[in-house]
């Protein structure tokens, strides 16, 4: 008999197991409990008579890297490979990012000009903050944070503005309280590995690209910086659920978790609203917190560490406009929270996608992003904040960041509560993750990450890596093998879930593994 997995959670990550189980070699029963009936998670879509769409998640995904890679294949596989809006290399919003600080935007530095000549914001040439990178040491802690890693390498001025800016629109988070180690392993790798990370993002990891669809070819080839998909992303999260449907997946919604128990048997009994399931595996695609809640008693130090893992909520605001012009043409514009910390930043939706404006062709389509780990602080509870309070302050930020003076002809607020997790000092610790670059512990009876292991140069736990010290000529001959290129791993089964599997005794709770949430940003 075929075993049964359970995925826990309809969001991209449980979507995308089941996509992966669907296709394995070996068959499975697999079952989709979905809480709130939103396939897709955070990546929803509002598409009016008129054709507009207003996305009120991620705008699009960044092709580059294991997670852009997995995902283009997915939408060749699912025959939405025309459908798909790609931002090349030389488009303005690939060229063209801002910061807004100082009550004036700035566009990031780059070419010679931002390396030779001080750029504002920045008060002296980015060319010292490299030089200062080459010839600083390595780090010896086992973790740092952003900020602290940004300010060592490249100075106070980098972590302050670019870093702090970077990590408030990938992460709506601290850098000061988020772990460089965990958000930025790239970063904290190169490192280790060459002493600079400079020098260790230009030579690479030494490892050879994975295997790669056409259309993720195309998007190396074309330099795309991100890319969507024609009636928005909510798009994929339709197709996932139409291709897996008549390959045997039952998809359950509105149907929350209440309790995980384990059998005598090794087999997992998962208590609903309205029943019980059995399954022999358990892909769980939810929240830490959420996970934490449905545990049994034995696996309360595993819950008390998944507790740990904060997540912060972020509102949305898209924001539509008639007859009016962008002082910028660019992807968009952060703000460093030195500036205003309730407002994270401002997409230029209209530049990269100008194909979602619709019948109004010449509309300006912005989406402002507000709050992240600064909600409360700002706005009060997630849960009770007035729409109107948000809308009131996405327009006067646009208003005075961009200088639309009118009314918005078409607006939407919504606020997606606990959205992002915040991956703080220790993170590594509490997933599991032993070493540089390693998958997290295969732990008794077949719990297993379900991303294969990155083998990378090791230190121990608390031990700071000696660097290698490469020969002139080969870090020449890598020097210009890999100094354009970009990086990618091979794919993996499904990303950000974590795998319970009944097979052999039962693990301890300390040994199951929870892997990284990956969100598209």
């Amino acid at each position: 008999m075929a075993p049964t997995v359970a995925v826990v959670g309809g969001g991209i990550s449980g979507l995308a197991a089941c996509f992966h189980l669907s296709r394995a070699p070996r068959q499975h029963k697999v079952l989709l409990l979905e809480a709130s009936g939103r396939l897709g998670g955070w990546l929803q879509s509002t598409r009016t008579a008129d054709g507009t769409v207003f996305e009120h998640g991620p705008r699009g995904i960044r092709p580059a890297g294991a997670v852009g890679a997995d995902t283009l294949h997915m939408v060749s596989e699912l025959g939405l490979e025309g459908d798909v809006l790609p931002v090349p290399g030389d488009h303005p919003a690939s060229r063209n990012r801002f910061l807004y600080t100082g009550g004036a935007l700035h566009k990031l530095p780059s070419g010679l000009r931002g390396l030779l000549r001080p750029v504002p914001p920045f008060s002296r040439a980015l060319l010292w903050s490299g030089a200062r990178d080459l010839l600083a040491p390595a780090g010896t802690e086992p973790d740092e944070s952003v900020h602290a890693f940004a300010r060592r390498r490249f100075g106070r001025e980098v972590a302050d503005i670019a870093v702090d800016s970077l990590c408030r629109g990938v992460f709506a988070g601290d850098c000061r309280a988020l772990s460089v180690r965990s958000c930025f392993p790239a970063l904290f790798q190169a490192e280790r590995r060459r002493r600079s990370v400079l020098l260790g993002l230009a030579l690479g990891s030494g490892k050879e690209r994975g295997a790669e669809s056409g259309l993720s070819r195309r998007a190396r080839a074309e330099r795309w910086s991100q890319w969507s998909l024609r009636g928005g992303m909510q798009s994929l999260a339709e197709a996932l659920a139409a291709f897996v449907r008549p390959r045997g997946v039952e998809l359950r919604c509105h149907a929350p978790l209440r309790r995980l128990r384990r059998h005598a048997d090794g087999r997992w009994q998962l208590t609903l609203d309205d029943g019980t399931v059995t399954a022999d595996h358990v892909v769980s695609a939810i929240p830490a917190a959420a996970l934490a809640e449905v545990l049994p008693a034995e696996a309360e130090p595993l819950a008390r560490e998944l507790r740990r893992i904060p997540a912060v909520s972020v509102a949305v605001v898209n924001l539509q406009y008639q007859g009016v012009t962008l002082p910028v043409t660019g992807f968009g514009h952060l703000v460093p929270s030195s500036e205003d910390s309730s407002l994270l930043g401002i997409v230029y939706d209209s530049v990269a996608f100008p194909q979602h404006n619709g019948a109004g062709a010449a509309s300006v389509r912005l989406t402002v992003m507000l709050g992240g780990a600064w909600f409360e602080q700002s706005f009060g509870d997630p849960a009770s904040v007035s729409p109107s309070l948000l809308l009131q302050r996405a327009q006067a930020a646009v208003q005075q960041q961009l200088g639309l003076d009118t009314a918005p002809t078409h607006s939407i607020v919504k606020v997606h509560q606990a959205c992002i997790p915040q991956y703080t000092l220790g993170h590594w610790q509490r997933t599991g993750k032993r070493g540089l670059g390693s998958g997290g512990p295969r732990a008794r009876g077949g719990t297993h990450s379900p991303c294969p292991s990155r083998r990378a140069h090791r230190p121990r736990p608390g031990e700071a890596a000696a660097a290698p010290q490469p020969r002139r000529g080969l870090l020449r001959r890598r020097l210009c093998q890999r100094l354009h290129r970009q990086r990618q791993s091979s794919r993996g089964a499904a990303a950000g879930a974590a795998v319970l599997s009944s097979s052999g005794p039962s693990p301890s709770p300390t040994e199951l593994w929870l892997s990284r949430t990956k969100c598209f940003l």
